[in-house]
């Protein structure tokens, strides 16, 4: 009893498809879809609304050492 094959999850398809139909399915499908973009133009919103347009969004300094195989960098915020 590990996990499910291939046909397993055909098998499960097949009933679900039987028990709702194909066009609850879709209309399922484009209702998560719009919750989903909903979701993303609500936070896309919300960042822009944090931080001017205008502003960038941190400063990167650069520390270079002296055998410059590495580079070390630190971010801070603009005050």
């Amino acid at each position: 009893m590990g996990t499910f094959s291939i046909w397993h999850w055909l098998i499960v398809l097949l009933i679900v498809v039987m028990v709702f139909g194909t066009k609850k399915l879709k209309n399922l499908g484009s209702d998560l879809g719009g919750a989903v973009k909903g979701f993303k133009d609500g936070m896309k919103d919300a960042q822009s609304a944090d931080a001017p347009a205008d502003a960038p969004a941190a400063k990167v300094t650069q520390e270079i050492k002296s055998d410059k195989s590495t580079i070390d960098v630190e971010a801070k915020q603009k005050s």
